[in-house]
């Protein structure tokens, strides 16, 4: 199963992960980003789901790099985030960082491929011809992703040479992989952009993903692709490949939007 997004800063979302369990002793659950912003926040979910699940697969989102202000932990970029995996695999969570799991329950053999790939301004805005012009256009608008002011790339030189080097790093990962598998990959990021075409505010698709991988669920045999961030939750099909959008995403507003699954995890597998 998956869900993402949970933003457990909101009171409402907390209580929500508290009554999340696993229907059986053999359940995965696939946390596809933003649990939230404080190390000790994202610390105190994954371990109370990974003493209700079998596994837990994180990836993380765009809010856990940040570096909150009223965060103790004040690490930034690369650090910070190596500083989540060390907590994720103190409680036993899988993250981008160790081996792919292979699910082997129904629907199985499918290696589950958890994934950091951020974004690269490519999903640009409108008739934009480059990184520059585009996210002016969307000063202008006044539609700006606050990762701008609180998610530091260090010790990269800016958020786009971060995401570079991590699709290099995980394309040679995945080539690596049995090609007898068929695969699930995980992103909290869309790998392509046809879901952010219904975005309420086409500005925001720059902070949504990168035109790199946009063959990635054809290359890597996927069974289903699973991602969160837009906060519109729903199943989409690419190329025959099943798209899950697993957001809770932000009460009061969103949970109000009508057929909303709040926190009802995706069925991934068998599907």
């Amino acid at each position: 199963m998956a869900i993402g997004d949970l933003h457990v800063g909101y009171p409402e979302n907390r209580l929500l992960v508290e009554g999340l369990w696993s229907t059986t002793d053999q359940d995965w659950l696939i946390v596809a980003g933003d649990i939230g912003e404080l190390v000790a926040d994202i610390e105190r979910a994954v371990r109370l789901l990974s003493e209700r699940f079998a596994e837990v697969v994180w990836i993380p989102g765009n809010h856990e790099p940040w570096t909150p202000p009223d965060d103790p932990v004040q690490l930034r970029g690369e650090e910070r985030y190596r500083h989540l995996v060390s907590l994720c695999r103190a409680a036993g969570v899988v993250t981008p960082e160790d081996p792919y799991p292979v699910w082997h329950g129904p629907g199985g053999p499918v290696l589950v491929a958890p994934l950091f790939l951020p974004y690269d301004y490519t999903f640009r805005t409108g008739t934009a011809r480059n990184k520059e012009e585009s996210p002016a256009r969307a000063y202008r608008s006044g539609v700006v992703c606050s990762d701008e002011f609180l998610l530091h790339p260090d010790p990269y030189p800016s958020r786009e040479a971060w995401c570079r080097e991590r699709v290099a790093a995980t394309e040679r990962r995945l080539l690596a992989v049995d090609p007898e598998l068929s695969t699930v990959l995980v992103n909290h990021f869309p790998l392509v952009r046809e879901p952010t075409r219904i975005l309420r505010h086409p500005e925001f698709a720059q902070w949504c993903g990168t035109a790199r991988t946009a063959d990635w669920h054809l290359r890597f045999r996927s069974r289903t692709v699973v991602h969160g961030h837009l906060h519109i939750p729903r199943t989409s099909w690419y190329d025959g490949v099943r798209f899950e959008e697993v957001s809770v995403g932000f009460p009061p507003r969103e949970w109000r939007t009508p057929g909303h699954p709040r926190a009802v995890p995706r069925v991934v597998l068998p599907g």
